[in-house]
């Protein structure tokens, strides 16, 4: 094993062909290698030097969670929902995908209180599943960030052009002779994410508030909304559609358009998961992060319902605009011009809330990925005076940046969609294998024997709603997979001990909560297309191909020299000594 710096596997062209003949070796040693929640929370924190201040309390996760999942989103999603799956169904739609997304976060809850470190779902598995199966979703949580933060900049060039009444257009310079998607230079959304990326690196504490000031403007922007359908809008729009040739009543696409609607509008939760990101900046994370990231995912909830609800008071379901719903619901109405402005404006401040959160949480990942040792340990760096991993916002930000420079909105969001809900599926499996299976007492194969048979269950259960025509032997072929799946967890649940209980909060109903948030994600990844998944597939190859030729040869440096933990650990060293290791509240 190399002791030290001067053997790295990179510190010449010689050493690195002699690493790599030693790969299958390293990778026996190092893919599945766990870490534990001790070593993530003092050694490989210890890595970063400064530690992160610890300012945040239960209401700023609160307002980061809420400004994080409340973006723009909403005002495209409810369109398509409502106008092509569900009709005023909708409501029912999104409660639905919020109860989705109460699942998955509870889920993360029991992680970020046991172990309160800054990386997120990265951390998770790799303390369950390995270092490989954490370098994969980080590395696919850290390019859906970047290319969502950089399409959710270009979009609010054209938000805050509809705010102010200037084309989006107008905003842009066209390049000739650059091809298409690429030649449209977005000065505007540079700008905007190089200030964004100065606030996150003054501070977290600073970042919060900016964040709860936008929020509660973009709040009262969406209570406006809401107000004007339940004022304006009439009952009688929630049965009766515009075209009577139409299906009416209030579920016009059965209960197959109001699940489709809540595949459809899911997207519009995620950002919740960029809290669990803030838990090492947390003062009493024992109580702050389960009211932080509950609280937070059923706020929007409600307000997503309302807003649903007034939307189809307003309108027919069918006359609703799928791109522009709430804007184009008062185009032509005289007096009522100026709501398009409005919503603009609204939608505009949800762009800068969502951009923070997402532009904290993308560093904060980036940062322990460094400090695990598979990426430069120069991510890992916490800055002494600001006390934020510096070097990995200004990295990303800069980053995010060139691409929203140049690239169109519609090719970045054709690269974005399946890496989260997979990072989803994999922390609901690592809370059970967690609970159920404890290293070098429990054998695993039947915790994972469970969850592979209840994973390939919910699979079929997806591609038959997808793929099967509609009729009675695809209901009767569903509820057969949903009895197999029920059957397979009642099994287990009643065969399979808990090798090991929370010992400050943990998930409910376990294994039940974290099965369901396994098979709803499934069924969500079910509805993607197959481009999303080409890109998956693709993007997933070429982290494998960077783990196999740097990634582990630099987390066996890591592992084999000692001085890096050394050299942070003086300058990590804290008053509060043993005590932020034992999350007192």
């Amino acid at each position: 094993m190399e002791s030290s710096s001067d053997s790295s596997s990179f510190s010449s062209p010689r050493a690195y062909l002699r690493a790599l003949a030693q790969t299958p070796a390293r990778l026996a040693r190092r893919a599945g290698s766990v870490s534990t929640s001790y070593e993530e929370m003092s050694r490989v924190r210890s890595r970063s030097g400064p530690s992160m201040a610890k300012t945040l309390r239960w209401f700023d996760l609160v307002g980061l969670g809420v400004g994080g999942m409340v973006g723009a989103g909403v005002f495209v999603t409810t369109g398509r929902a409502t106008h092509c799956d569900a009709g005023p169904a909708v409501v029912l739609s999104y409660f639905i995908a919020g109860v989705c997304a109460l699942l998955s976060a509870l889920c993360y809850t029991e992680f970020a209180v046991d172990m309160p470190v800054a990386g997120g779902a990265f951390s998770y598995l790799r303390v369950t599943f390995g270092e490989f199966a954490a370098f994969l979703t980080g590395a696919n949580l850290i390019a859906e960030y970047v290319l969502s933060n950089a399409a959710v900049a270009r979009s609010f060039t054209c938000y805050f052009g509809t705010a102010i009444g200037v084309s989006c257009a107008k905003w842009r310079l066209t390049v000739p002779g650059f091809p298409g998607g690429f030649n449209e230079i977005d000065l505007l959304a540079v700008a905007l994410v190089l200030i964004l990326t100065l606030i996150i690196c003054y501070g977290t504490r600073e970042s919060s508030i900016v964040n709860m000031m936008l929020t509660a403007l973009h709040i009262l922007f969406i209570a406006f909304v809401i107000v004007m359908g339940f004022s304006k809008g009439n009952w009688k729009n929630f049965t009766e559609p515009g075209d009577p040739s139409h299906p009416g009543g209030f579920f016009p696409y059965g209960a197959t358009g109001v699940f489709n609607g809540a595949a459809t509008v899911y997207f519009s939760y995620i950002g919740y998961d960029a809290v669990s990101t803030m838990a090492e900046e947390v003062k009493k994370p024992v109580k702050d992060i389960p009211i932080g990231v509950s609280g937070s995912v059923i706020l929007v909830t409600v307000l997503y319902c309302l807003m649903a609800a007034s939307m189809s008071m307003l309108l027919p379901y069918d006359m609703i605009d799928k791109d522009v719903p709430f804007a184009g619901v008062f185009r032509g109405s005289g007096s009522l011009e100026w709501v398009p402005k409005a919503i603009g404006a609204g939608a505009s401040f949800g762009i800068l809330t969502s951009l923070i959160v997402a532009m904290l949480g993308q560093a904060r990942y980036m940062c322990v990925i460094g400090r695990s040792g598979v990426a430069p340990t120069w991510f890992a760096r916490v800055h002494p005076r600001t006390s934020t991993p510096v070097n990995a916002s200004a990295f990303l930000g800069i980053l995010t940046a060139a691409i929203a420079l140049f690239t169109d909105l519609n090719v970045l969001l054709d690269l974005v969609s399946i890496g989260t809900l997979f990072v989803f599926y994999m922390v609901a499996n690592a809370v059970i294998y967690r609970r159920y299976v404890a290293a070098g007492t429990t054998n695993p194969r039947p915790t994972l024997s469970f969850l592979s048979a209840f994973s390939l269950t919910a699979v079929i259960f997806a591609l038959l709603w997808q793929l099967a025509p509609t009729g009675k032997p695809k209901y009767f072929m569903l509820a057969a997979c949903a009895l197999v799946a029920l059957g397979v967890l009642q099994v287990f649940h009643f065969t399979v001990p808990q090798a090991r209980k929370p010992e400050f909060w943990g998930v409910p109903l376990m294994p039940w909560i974290p099965c369901v948030s396994i098979f709803l994600n499934i069924f969500l990844l079910g509805t993607r297309s197959g481009p999303a998944f080409a890109r998956f597939g693709i993007f997933s190859g070429a982290v494998v191909l960077i783990y196999v030729f740097y990634g582990v040869h630099a987390s066996v440096d890591a592992e084999g020299d000692p001085s890096t933990d050394q050299k942070y650990g003086e300058l990590a060293r804290e008053p509060e000594g043993v005590q932020n290791l034992s999350l007192k509240v």
